[in-house]
């Protein structure tokens, strides 16, 4: 009787090992099927890349004549990488004060809205490469020979909103700042020869220098610091990352994006 008992532990310990033995190779596949990075694999199998715009940010994302269809420089980026991921291009118009919590919860794939690359994002955020670049500039009238560069500000008298990033610039070059709610009435107050200049993004004054030819005004001085704008994603979102990078490089490659960013600022922005 004892040596029956022992035959079947020794029975039973040895299928118990057989049955870990299987189990630790059948584990090691199984993680790797449910996990990883789907973020591509969801795109295609719902046909449909989701992204995120304002819708109220004039030319990147707007509706025509303040009701007509959603376009923009952004918006036609956005479905022009769509088409060369063979997917369509589904836009969630968002405020910008929740953007970045809508892409949080998933409630779509990717922001595309002039969203800067910098270092407390990227560490936050994936990017794609850069589909926009510009610089901050200095603009005076056109027949002004006194401001070259930003250096020559010192002393002068410039019209900047209190709240961005280029009253700072003006500050830090010396000028005396007069505050204003946005570039139209800074413009104004160029052409009026009320202020000096105004420091303010390149693509704006593209954007106004397309639609308004006879300004009066003109590009004095460009900044060497950069401002790259680009597709963002969830962190961890590799394979869609990747795919949108070679969406964008082909449709560079191919004139695409020279031929948006001429549409809509008269020059190429996009390299």
């Amino acid at each position: 009787m004892n040596s029956l008992r022992t035959r079947r532990s020794v029975l039973a310990a040895t299928l118990a090992s057989a049955a870990l033995a299987l189990a630790a190779c059948g584990g090691g596949s199984a993680p790797a099927q449910s996990g990883g990075d789907t973020s591509l694999s969801d795109v295609k199998s719902k046909g449909e890349l989701v992204i995120a715009t304002e819708g109220t940010y004039r030319p990147f994302s707007f509706h025509a004549d303040g009701a007509g269809e959603l376009t923009g420089f952004d918006v036609e980026i956005a479905q022009a990488v769509a088409g060369k991921l063979g997917v369509k291009a589904s836009f969630q118009e968002t405020q910008f004060d929740g953007i970045f919590a809508g892409l949080d919860s998933k409630r779509f794939d990717t922001i595309a809205n002039q969203i800067s690359i910098n270092d407390e994002r990227k560490a936050k955020y994936d990017f794609s490469t850069p589909y926009t670049i510009s610089t901050g500039v200095v603009v005076t009238k056109s027949d002004n020979t006194s401001i070259n560069s930003f250096a020559d500000l010192k002393g002068k008298t410039t019209a900047q909103s209190l709240t961005s990033n280029f009253y700072k610039m003006a500050v830090e070059a010396g000028a005396n700042v007069q505050a204003v709610e946005g570039w139209a009435q800074s413009a104004t107050l160029v052409q009026q020869g009320r202020v000096d200049a105004t420091v303010n993004d390149k693509l704006t004054y593209l954007d106004y220098a397309k639609n308004t030819p006879d300004s009066g005004l003109k590009v004095a001085a460009e900044a060497p610091e950069k401002t790259e704008s680009a597709f963002v994603f969830r962190k961890g979102s590799t394979e869609l990352t990747a795919a949108v990078d070679k969406a964008l490089a082909d449709l560079r490659a191919d004139g695409t994006l020279a031929k948006i960013s001429d549409k809509y600022f008269g020059a190429d922005v996009t390299k």
